[in-house]
């Protein structure tokens, strides 16, 4: 499945997408050095990491045992198993296969698509048909040949497992299956618009004519990929209950560059997009990939209308009824089971909320720091969930400790972690108040949570825990100018900054000089930003 490679305006383009489209900043749409710049100072160098990785968001899947009942329950699946169970102990068929002429009626009446009495509608044939071809795909159905010369078919040596709800068979079936759809969708859309028959008058013609084919099938299937991890995308980061997209939206992510609005012409793109990809997700929607609303064919009828783009994305608000004519998608949770499944066979991270919650605090607060994406809030819950608070609490402040480059960074996950469980956590954090790395984050947390008696540090303390603090801050921000001025302005600077900083580059710590520097170039007072300049010189030639 190839990576997303969203439209840019420019090279220094750090614009939002189209208006009307999602406003939520996805990890794919920002550069890794605005994500993890801050690093480099102390050997986390960015440039190890893939300039062209695509930062594909964490997920939550409900287990598989839940994923392969929802698999089964998709009804193309359960022809293709219903089938295969009709062929016991053999059946015959022809030399290519396919079910024999009587017996096309009887499989479209067992799978419930024709009337039990009257001749079966061509339809309901036709439906049997292709799940039969898929069951055969799927080798649910196994074809061969007899002593006696004759075709038959027999069952294939996955049905009964799958029949049983083995979950792994299940979902290697359903999985193979949808490969299958989502091949056979960006064929058909490929296809040229000429009628069958009309074939190339001569050599060269044909193969210009197959290389079109092929050049329209890539640009079919870049095309399906991209909106299929923009579908991911969205919904990794939608609150529960607003998964469904508007197709005009997704259309308008694939076409519209960083920050512009859609003009004139774009819009009109976007209404091609919406054509190219409303039969694609459709064929998707039979195996239970998505839900879809395709866009109402009536659409394209009316005379005077606007372009479908046009009329989706426009200033005037559409009702909910109206606006679903023009296309609605939801990600279904066996389609991100499926995307992310194709995104790991082709080589991508995808990880899954709470993949680095399995381990200790030290794998937890290690791997949050290392990970490129990551939602760090899901997976400290996931991990404190269940735990007994004291234990939890001492063996995370343990994992806090440290002065490599990731420490003041798992320092602050180490009081995000303990706000998680609460004042339970009180006894284990009284226990560090006199580390020099820990007493101040736990000082300042137990004050937070209304607890007595929490003595105040002494001034050296206070000061690491400053520096310790604005540090974890230029890691986590990734060094963000506009959020760093606003914790700056916090700084308890006195009125004698010399006298403040004069104090502050002596501190022991190795992002001293880093965080004086950042203040010298963003604090707003210029005085302030002098003197930190000045003291991040002397830190610099301490060290």
């Amino acid at each position: 499945m190839a990576g997303r490679r969203r439209k840019n305006a420019g090279a220094d383009s750090a614009g939002g997408p189209a208006e009307g489209a999602a406003e939520a900043v996805l990890p794919a749409d920002l550069e890794l050095q605005d994500l993890y710049g801050a690093f480099a100072a102390h050997g986390l160098d960015d440039d190890d990491l893939d300039d062209s990785a695509v930062l594909v968001p964490p997920v939550r899947l409900p287990s598989e045992d839940e994923l392969a009942a929802q698999a089964k329950a998709v009804p193309m699946l359960g022809y293709a198993l219903q089938l295969a169970r009709w062929t016991a102990p053999h059946r015959p068929v022809d030399e290519l296969g396919d079910l024999t002429g009587p017996d096309r009626a009887p499989a479209a009446r067992l799978l419930g698509l024709a009337p039990e009495e009257g001749e079966a509608p061509e339809e309901a044939v036709v439906e049997a048909m292709r799940a039969w071809s898929l069951a055969c795909d799927l080798d649910l159905i196994e074809i061969g040949t007899t002593a006696a010369g004759e075709h038959v078919a027999i069952p294939g040596p996955d049905l009964e497992p799958a029949e049983q709800g083995d979950a792994e068979t299940v979902l290697e079936l359903w999985l193979t299956a949808a490969g299958i759809v989502r091949e056979l969708a960006v064929e058909a859309d490929s296809l040229p618009d000429e009628a069958e028959g009309e074939g190339p008058e001569d050599g060269e013609e044909d193969e210009e004519r197959l290389a079109e084919v092929e050049e329209a099938r890539e640009a079919a299937a870049e095309l399906l990929d991209e909106a299929l991890q923009v579908l991911y995308e969205t919904t990794a980061f939608a609150e529960p209950g607003t998964e469904t997209v508007p197709l005009g939206v997704l259309a308008a992510l694939l076409v519209v560059p960083e920050g512009e609005e859609p003009s004139e012409e774009l819009l009109g793109d976007i209404t091609d997009v919406m054509v190219t990809l409303d039969p694609m997700l459709g064929d998707l929607a039979e195996l239970g990939l998505l839900d879809y609303r395709p866009i109402d064919p009536e659409l394209f009828d009316e005379e005077e209308g606007e372009a479908p783009a046009e009329a989706a994305l426009g200033e005037e608000p559409l009702d909910e009824e109206e606006s679903a004519r023009f296309g609605l998608v939801r990600l279904t949770p066996l389609g991100q089971y499926g995307i992310r499944q194709w995104l790991l066979e082709d080589g991508y991270d995808a990880p899954l909320v709470g993949e680095l919650a399995q381990g200790d605090a030290a794998d937890l607060l290690r791997g949050i720091c290392e990970a490129t994406n990551v939602l760090p809030e899901q997976e400290l819950l996931a991990w404190v969930t269940g735990r007994e608070p004291v234990a939890a609490a001492r063996e995370l402040l343990e994992a806090a400790r440290g002065h490599d480059a990731y420490a003041p960074m798992r320092r602050m996950l180490c009081q995000l972690a303990l706000g998680m469980i609460g004042p339970e956590a009180e006894p284990a954090a009284r226990e560090v108040l006199d580390d020099p790395e820990l007493g101040g984050g736990v000082r300042a947390w137990l004050t937070s949570v209304d607890a007595a008696d929490v003595p105040a540090p002494e001034r050296s303390m206070a000061l690491w825990t400053v520096v310790d603090t604005f540090a974890a801050q230029l890691l986590d921000t990734g060094g963000d100018a506009e959020l760093l001025r606003e914790l700056i302005t916090g700084l308890p600077v006195t009125d004698n900054p010399a006298s403040y900083f004069g104090e502050l580059w002596r501190v022991d710590h190795p992002y001293t000089a880093d965080v004086l520097e950042a203040v010298g170039e963003l604090h707003l007072d210029r005085t302030v930003a002098k003197e930190a300049r000045k003291a991040a010189f002397k830190a610099r030639s301490k060290g």
